[in-house]
């Protein structure tokens, strides 16, 4: 649909326009009242009002329920006339309502394969997702960001992600080089544009342009010469993360003399960063050194690293740490963590990990398909499941073959309503209670009788 055409669409109870998107979104509310077309405002939506809503204006409705409820309580045509709701309101005056309606398209799409529907409206979305982007604020760019990802893995590789990451590219390299922007939209729009880059890109350029945008970012935490021992975290900490995160996922498609480079530059500076004081920081610093390892004895079998023994020292270390003024969360997951990577730095060994989806599973055996896993399933969230059973993209990235055929027998086994859920969380939380009540009072019974 042409863009001023878009923006001549009514959003509040008109008659004109097409008649789908903000018209169909008022008919779904009751009477059409102006109050009913803003679901996402507190200031506006009312109980009553909600209640006739929730199920077309709700965010986390997607996300909570997944493809299950399109069985059960609707049709493809029910979710495909939502969704184009929820694409015009992408144009709505409101913030509010714009970003629940980029967070509400990008939850469907992680929760089910709708290839042809995005694919008809793929220029519309991207439209939105620019828009958003340049004039929104921080979380409404975090949305965006978001749901670009999402949509690239929908695409998959080809002439569409392609134009998807050509329209999109030079405003996240933008908005994560902007100083001024807020630092969780530079955060996401990190990892949107490494997910994005790793799909999408056939220009070996393009690539390793990408990769100097996110090193400039992370290399600003290495340790300087006239820096102490410690490296203090700082509110960038968390952009540096996840530009790191990104640029070891985009190492693993580099050519070999790439990867050489690469590995010469940051193999002597990256171990600084196992001395920050952030244990996010430590941990995705180890995880990258691990995978970097990987990578060069894949290329030389007798590869030889100089500064082996002071690493080593430091991995041992963080795999024992046993400092009190850590928190006790911070250390049992550095300790978990980092016994892996001393294995693997030492032993070239790697602890094998099973991902069940459906009647499959999968083998992450390797430092590259973990990160690769990691990386996917904290842009998809609950949907990373699905999208391993139905995603071909995602499939061939993991070497999982075609996506196996089950007739609706088959699924309707597999499926636990919300119902069986909630009782399955409510027996289990009654069942800790319990446990807890129990150890207390054993504490309670020795400290009178002592």
């Amino acid at each position: 649909m042409p863009k001023n055409k878009k923006r001549n669409t009514p959003h509040r109870g008109g008659s004109g326009g097409s008649g789908s998107g903000a018209a169909a979104a008022t008919a779904a509310t009751t009477g059409g009242q102006h109050r009913n077309v803003q679901p996402f405002s507190d200031e506006d939506a009312s109980i009553e009002t909600m209640s006739h809503c929730s199920g077309y204006s709700d965010p986390s409705s997607f996300a909570e329920d997944g493809p299950e409820v399109l069985d059960e309580e609707g049709t493809q045509e029910d979710l495909e006339y939502k969704l184009k709701g929820f694409i015009d309101l992408t144009l709505d005056k409101s913030a509010k309502t714009r970003q629940a309606a980029l967070e509400s398209i990008k939850n469907a799409l992680a929760s089910k394969m709708l290839y042809e529907f995005i694919l008809e409206r793929r220029m519309t979305l991207t439209d939105s997702i620019e828009r958003c982007l340049k004039k929104g604020k921080s979380d409404e760019q975090r949305a965006a960001a978001a749901l670009a990802s999402v949509l690239c893995i929908q695409l998959g590789p080809g002439i569409e992600s392609e134009e998807v990451l050509k329209t999109l590219g030079p405003i996240l390299k933008k908005i994560i080089c902007d100083g001024t922007a807020s630092i969780q939209a530079r955060q996401t729009c990190a990892t949107c544009f490494g997910v994005c880059c790793f799909i999408a890109t056939d220009d070996i350029t393009e690539l390793y342009s990408t990769l100097e945008c996110l090193e400039s970012i992370f290399t600003k935490s290495y340790l300087k010469e006239k820096d102490t021992n410690v490296i203090c975290s700082t509110p960038n900490t968390v952009l540096h993360i996840s530009s790191l995160l990104a640029w070891t996922l985009l190492l693993t498609i580099c050519p070999i003399n790439e990867v050489k480079k690469k590995l010469e530059m940051h193999f002597h500076k990256l171990p600084s960063l196992l001395s920050s004081d952030d244990v996010n920081m430590r941990i995705a610093a180890g995880e990258s050194l691990a995978l970097m390892f990987e990578l060069a004895r894949g290329m030389e079998s007798d590869f030889f690293y100089e500064d082996m023994e002071s690493l080593t020292q430091m991995l041992r270390a963080l795999a024992t740490d046993g400092n009190k003024h850590r928190a006790k969360v911070d250390k049992r997951k550095q300790r978990s963590v980092f016994r892996d990577i001393l294995r693997a730095v030492e032993e070239r060994d790697f602890p094998t990990e099973t991902v069940k989806f459906g009647p499959e599973r999968m083998y992450i055996d390797c430092w590259v398909k973990k990160h690769t896993y990691d990386t996917f399933k904290e842009v998809l969230g609950s949907g990373m499941q699905y999208h391993l059973q139905s995603n071909e993209f995602l499939r061939n990235v993991f070497e999982l073959g075609p996506p196996v055929m089950l007739d609706a027998a088959t699924l309707k086994t597999m499926k636990i309503s919300r119902f069986e859920r909630h009782l399955y969380n409510s027996a289990a939380f009654k069942a800790r209670t319990k446990a807890r009540s129990k150890c207390r009072d054993k504490r309670a019974d020795v400290g009178e009788f002592f």
